[in-house]
């Protein structure tokens, strides 16, 4: 039985085994998919024991994902961009591929499942941490009109602009221009915060989108609801996407997405 596994520390909350299980049973495979909780110090060492023991491929999640990247042998071009590998695939002569699939999920989530093109659409990203970084290049890859990465640090938002050719700017910049798509890639929702975006720059969204998710609407979505954006969604579109990628890397298998998100969304919402 082919064995996968996601590398974290928590991870005992991750989703990571039923979306994959799920993916498995469309493609009628049996696979095993675990949960390895990783000391801090210690991932090298549970991921070279993982492989060495027949493990094929893994998801990584945080705080792993940087050092990910520099233990794979050989990365795709946006896990180079992102600076971070999300996914990681053995290979035959025992070398490591590693990938970063949280932008394309991202993008998938946008452009399939929400329905909003970003072909000629202006988009705000808030933040400018990891989240961010590993979304420019499937972004950009949509050929978006433009591209804006606003954070409450506006140095380091044009320093991550300046990187890939795109603005970079404090929020205070951003407070009286228009947007097609708002994308909230901080971690704020965790806590009940939102980026400070003006109210009249979430109203005219077509779409407000937030990377977290939870089972009712985050507090970010639910301001920029009551400030009369066109449609909001969160992140678990992407979670599935990503993973959807990660599968497909592995297996030469493309699972459908939609399906899955709803099938949680429904366990979310009864409290599962």
């Amino acid at each position: 039985m082919s064995v996968y596994a996601v590398f974290g520390n928590p991870i005992a909350h991750s989703r990571s085994p039923q979306i994959h299980q799920a993916f498995a049973a469309e493609e009628g495979a049996a696979i095993e998919y675990r949960r390895i909780l990783a000391p801090v110090d210690g991932f090298a060492t549970e991921l070279t024991a993982f492989f060495a023991a027949g493990g094929q491929g893994c998801n990584v999640t945080v705080p792993f994902k940087t050092e990910a990247h520099a233990l794979a042998d050989d990365l795709s071009a946006r896990a180079r961009a992102a600076g971070a590998v999300n996914t990681l695939q053995g290979r035959a002569d025992g070398s490591l591929y590693g990938d970063n699939t949280d932008g394309i999920g991202l993008v998938h989530d946008i452009t399939v499942l929400q329905g909003v093109s970003l072909r000629d659409k202006h988009i705000l990203m808030a933040g400018a941490g990891g989240a961010a970084r590993g979304a420019v290049l499937p972004l950009l890859a949509e050929a978006p009109a433009s591209l804006t990465i606003a954070n409450r640090t506006a140095d380091k938002a044009r320093q991550l602009g300046a990187e890939f050719g795109v603005e970079g700017v404090g929020y205070a910049a951003v407070a009286a221009r228009r947007f097609d798509v708002v994308i909230n890639a901080t971690s704020g929702s965790l806590h009940g915060e939102w980026p400070p975006l003006s109210d009249a720059l979430l109203g005219q969204a077509a779409l407000v989108y937030d990377m977290m998710y939870a089972a009712a609407p985050t507090p970010f979505l639910q301001h920029a609801r009551a400030c009369g954006a066109a449609a909001v969604a969160d992140g678990l579109g992407m979670l599935v996407a990503q993973a959807a990628a990660a599968y497909a890397l592995w297996r030469g298998f493309s699972p459908q997405v939609a399906p899955v998100v709803a099938a949680m969304r429904r366990e979310m919402e009864a409290g599962a």
